[in-house]
């Protein structure tokens, strides 16, 4: 955690890129939530080179976010410094043949029509993840039977921490179900995606029909999309469903009635709530069933750290 001198030290080495004492948990598909101690919208890499040595002389801690939805910040907020990528960061373009390399930044489904529109094919799943590239890295995001790591080939990294700093080949990230070696500090600058040639039409009729399967299975509004990865061979949300935890509520927070592995915030809701609720069905559903959920979603801010 880091301190105040930390924190000081930290703003003066970024005097003019950093502000204090900003909102995060709007940042997140929850939308609840603290306040980051400092906070950086970098808008090329020169600012995040600044980050990296204010980091390595200030000693604070630093947590990279992307569209937010995958994260929960606790309701007292991320005691360090938080980094977002601008608009620099969300291009893409199509480089030989059916190669495509999208900054960290670039929506998800903005990637997917894209990339259908142009006539590739292999993207379409992730146009109902509301995620950024970066975020997709990090989690091995993945859909309908598809998965990031399908069609990553590399990805350029900046570690705001001070470690690696460069081009990395998809086999060096260990990529798997919903894991990466990509850390919490490490900038996913842009990723190389190779997809293949396909035909414009049935690309965008794929797209469709992932649209309007997730609105008819999938509740909107704020959560964070799946609390739990699935077990091998089950489905966290019939685990959940099967111990009678579809609707329980704690506080400002409840189990979607639509799917029982996505947990709603209630508008002007708690954080702490939603935690609150993660923590009692994972202990109600390893009662019931003796299987562990495992949460997915990143937690921070909170007294055990983060999670995830």
């Amino acid at each position: 955690m880091s301190d105040a001198a930390a924190i000081d030290a930290a703003a003066a080495h970024l005097e003019g890129l950093a502000d204090r004492d900003v909102p995060i948990g709007p940042l997140t598909t929850y939308r609840v939530g603290g306040r980051a101690r400092l906070f950086v919208r970098a808008s090329d890499e020169g600012d995040l080179v600044r980050v990296r040595d204010a980091v390595a002389a200030s000693g604070v801690d630093v947590l990279v976010i992307g569209k937010g939805s995958n994260l929960l910040v606790a309701d007292r907020g991320f005691p360090g410094l938080v980094v977002a990528l601008g608009e620099a960061f969300a291009e893409m373009e199509i480089l030989d043949g059916a190669r495509v390399r999208a900054g960290g930044a670039v929506s998800l489904p903005v990637l997917a029509r894209r990339t259908a529109a142009a006539a590739l094919t292999g993207f379409e799943w992730a146009v109902g993840v509301p995620g950024s590239v970066g975020g997709a890295v990090r989690m091995n995001a993945g859909g309908h039977g598809s998965e990031t790591r399908e069609a990553l080939v590399s990805v350029r990294v900046i570690d705001l921490a001070g470690g690696r700093d460069g081009e990395i080949p998809a086999r060096d990230l260990d990529l798997g179900y919903r894991h990466s070696n990509v850390s919490s500090s490490e900038v996913v600058v842009w990723a190389d995606l190779q997809l293949a040639p396909g035909d414009r039409a049935q690309s965008e009729r794929t797209i469709s029909e992932i649209v309007r399967w997730r609105r008819e299975h999938q509740p909107g509004g704020q959560n964070a999309g799946s609390i739990f990865t699935n077990p091998p061979g089950d489905s966290a949300g019939r685990l959940i469903d099967a111990a009678g935890l579809k609707g329980f509520a704690k506080g400002s927070a409840h189990v979607s009635p639509k799917h029982a592995n996505f947990f709603q915030a209630q508008e002007g809701g708690s954080a702490d709530d939603v935690r609150a609720l993660i923590l009692e069905v994972r202990r109600r559903v390893a009662e019931a069933t003796g299987v562990d959920l495992v949460p997915e979603l990143r937690m921070v801010g909170f007294d055990e750290g983060e999670t995830g």
